[in-house]
């Protein structure tokens, strides 16, 4: 067997970031990827000649990235042009409309427009509550190894204790955003934040308010489209060494003396390793995906804790009516039904509608020719089990479609549109049954339950937007960098603690890893 230093299972994100960390601080690094190519969930489809983005189309937290790229002795300006959205996003309720922008006295008039001014002052609050949770928690739980309670409090220290005490785990989105809105469209809005990490805005907790401040601190516009950022992220591990393997399935996580030692692949060849990680749904792992002996690494996961998962449209489409921004939404007319229908395993009858028109610029200007488009609806994560009839397909279609007519919008999509389903992210992203987020984030407890990025096999860890800290592309970033934390100060502690060699005796490899964090 060839020794590869590190190797990492999976070109998303996570196993992206990972890799060109370890590569710029001097490791030997292989990256095997089952698809043709890098990205994962972000990932474009070609439909008639055209790359549409098919994954994430919402990019956040560019200081995450920023970072990253410097990290490795780059810039993430020298491989990317970017420019900040001013629109964020165009939401309906049929011939209701609302933007709201980048600069919040924007946003606040046109909801005072909307609704009036308690409203407006109701938006005001939730925004400041908004941001008051994201810098409690950015640093001690986004951008650190997952706590548990405890360890959360904690680190936040006293200066942090008033936030740790209203940190709202134990009241419902849903619940809180009541004392903010009495306009039950902007209950809606803002709810819809839960969807972000594939939740019901019924049972998360409100907590995740802090989405809302992450999207208001800035959107930004790819040239070229979200799925560039994986092909720079490949080119900045490449640049820094690291070998990419693309069309190549792992078999087999290989475990030696109770530590992970390397990886064999679908074609039988063996990669010896010193660390491997896994950017792959953890659930994977437990299932035997990745052979017998990994399946000790962590918990399985029940079907009954998977996020959402969607049916997907990307093709081109001739729009006319409405008009179009380069984000949308079109809401159904009663959310606690829709999420009940899926919380049931079914699609929604009046599902809400998301649009992404990606040849509109800020200002929503429309091309002259049918343009490209990602549309999703929401779905219940059933892609392992019997899926959806062609019937089913074809009425969910048929209902995404007059959901947006009833704001003025006339879509003909063309015949090449490709749809994806639960079943095809399951595919993609195996036992997973479609859910796009990992686990779902319901409960107060539901965050520190995911899997972090140790596991119970020393030197074997896990990235990805499955784990800790959570779903999105810039929190599957800060799993790479926090896999690629412990990895290093395992190998630390390893290298001080290691005792001498003793006459005789039987050097057995020492536990370098917590069994949960």
């Amino acid at each position: 067997m060839a020794d590869a230093g590190v190797v990492v299972i999976g070109a998303g994100i996570g196993g992206l970031v990972s890799a060109a960390l370890l590569a710029a601080q001097g490791e030997e690094v292989t990256v095997i990827e089952a698809q043709p190519g890098p990205g994962g969930k972000l990932r474009a489809l070609t439909v008639d000649g055209a790359a549409i983005d098919a994954g994430p189309t919402v990019f956040t937290l560019r200081a995450v990235f920023e970072e990253v790229f410097a990290a490795c002795g780059d810039s993430l300006d020298r491989h990317l042009t970017m420019r900040p959205a001013t629109t964020l996003a165009r939401h309906a309720w049929g011939s209701a409309t609302l933007d709201l922008f980048a600069d919040p006295a924007a946003s606040e008039s046109a909801i005072g427009d909307l609704a009036g001014a308690a409203e407006a002052r109701g938006y005001r609050a939730f925004r400041a509550e908004a941001k008051r949770l994201f810098e409690a928690l950015d640093q001690p739980f986004l951008r650190h190894t997952k706590p548990d309670p405890l360890t959360l409090g904690w680190r936040m220290g006293a200066r942090g204790f008033a936030d740790y005490c209203t940190l709202r785990p134990y009241t419902s989105l849903w619940h809180a955003l009541g004392n903010y809105f009495r306009d039950p469209r902007l209950r809606q809005l803002f709810g819809r934040y839960a969807t972000y990490c594939g939740s019901s805005p019924l049972h998360c907790p409100a907590t995740l308010m802090l989405i809302a401040h992450v999207e208001a601190s800035g959107v930004w516009l790819i040239d070229g489209g979200m799925h560039r950022l994986a092909g720079a992220l490949e080119q900045l591990g490449r640049h820094n060494g690291v070998q990419f393997s693309y069309g190549s399935p792992v078999r087999t996580i290989l475990v030696d003396h109770g530590g992970a030692a390397g990886v064999e692949l679908a074609g039988g060849e063996r990669i010896a390793a010193s660390a491997v990680i896994c950017n792959a749904d953890p659930t994977a792992l437990a299932d035997g995906r990745f052979g017998g002996a990994a399946r000790a690494a962590v918990s399985a996961a029940p079907p009954a804790r998977r996020s959402l998962g969607a049916l997907v449209w990307t093709g081109h489409a001739k729009a006319t009516g409405f008009r179009l921004a380069r984000h949308n939404v079109f809401f159904s007319p009663d959310y606690p039904t829709e999420f009940a229908a899926l919380a049931a395993g079914r699609l929604a009858a009046q599902p809400s509608v998301y649009l992404c028109a990606q040849d509109r610029d800020d200002h929503g200007a429309a091309p002259a020719a049918p343009e490209r488009v990602q549309i999703i609806v929401n779905a219940p994560p059933i892609g392992d089990g019997a899926g959806f009839t062609q019937q089913e397909m074809a009425s969910c279609t048929k209902r995404m479609l007059d959901m947006v007519s009833r704001a003025g919008l006339s879509l003909a999509l063309a015949p090449s549109t490709v749809l994806t389903t639960p079943a095809d992210f399951e595919t993609l992203c195996p036992s997973t049954g479609g859910a796009l987020y990992g686990p779902a984030s319901h409960g107060w407890a539901a965050s520190f339950r995911r899997q972090g990025s140790r596991t119970r096999i020393p030197g074997l860890y896990c990235a990805g937007g499955s784990t800790h800290p959570g779903a999105g592309v810039p929190m599957a970033a800060l799993s790479g960098r926090l896999a690629v934390d412990c990895l290093r100060r395992d190998r630390a502690s390893t290298f001080v603690s290691m005792p001498g060699a003793m006459p005789g005796g039987i050097s057995t490899r020492p536990a370098m890893t917590a069994p949960t964090a």
